[in-house]
């Protein structure tokens, strides 16, 4: 492990092999920071919450994976609850003064890109890109290899596998090159086509769940199952 200068490690933390720390971080208690992740000038790991119910005796911890890339002046807060957490996955690239607020999820492969946030209990899955300026309301939830685009407000769920833009955010499209940069296959991606063109016409939302289920596509499926799951309502594709 490299520690830069006048960087400040509190108590009962923990980092593991590979890890570099430049000058002026700050990790604060209650953290365990998995191998070979490294962390720009004057980020701050496991700060308190900026949330009024939350008490400074409260123990609660901030878990970080592999091999993720912490930018300068990025700040990821610790859970608000006693026994609460905040973790992000392995993989991410959390560019310059992205903000991860207390009790949040980040998956693996997450791109934040300068002045993202996200705000409280908010979850974010796996391979998802939230552009610049973007602003997360607490407990929405980004979908898997979702692309949101830049200065997005995003009050509701963003669909995985489809691109969210605007003020508010509403569902423009499939995340096209994102999807075959992972890898997916042409009948997969026909599969989230269908599926999006009876979002897009404003289907009854049971009878389109209800198709969706019956295509026999694992994606589709996970696309019904994140909609169905929603508590605050998602992003609807804009006509």
């Amino acid at each position: 492990m490299s520690v830069g200068p006048c960087a400040v490690i509190e108590e009962d933390v923990s980092i593991g092999e590979g890890c570099v720390l430049a000058a002026h971080v700050v990790v604060k208690r209650h953290t365990r920071i998995g191998a070979r992740n490294r962390v720009a000038e004057h980020a701050v790991i496991g700060g308190d919450p900026q949330d009024l119910k939350f008490r400074r005796e409260c123990l609660s911890h901030t878990e970080i994976g592999d091999d993720n890339d912490i930018r300068e002046g990025v700040t990821i807060h610790r859970g608000s609850r006693e026994g609460g957490r905040t973790r992000i996955g392995s993989g991410c690239f959390l560019m310059a003064y992205a903000h991860v607020a207390h009790d949040c999820v980040v998956g693996d492969q997450v791109v934040m890109v300068n002045y993202a946030g996200i705000s409280g209990e908010a979850v974010v899955e796996d391979g998802a890109f939230l552009s610049g300026f973007v602003g997360v309301h607490q407990f929405c939830r980004v979908g898997r290899l979702a692309m949101i685009g830049g200065l997005t407000k995003l009050v509701q769920d963003a669909l995985p596998f489809c691109i969210t833009d605007g003020n508010p955010g509403r569902a423009r499209g499939l995340n096209l090159t994102g999807l075959r940069r992972a890898g997916f296959p042409a009948d997969e991606i026909a599969a989230l086509k269908e599926a999006y063109r009876m979002l897009y016409a404003r289907t009854p939302l049971k009878l389109a769940l209800t198709r969706m289920e019956m295509m026999g596509s694992s994606v589709v499926r996970e696309l019904a199952d994140f909609i169905a799951g929603s508590k605050r309502g998602f992003a609807h594709p804009e006509r």
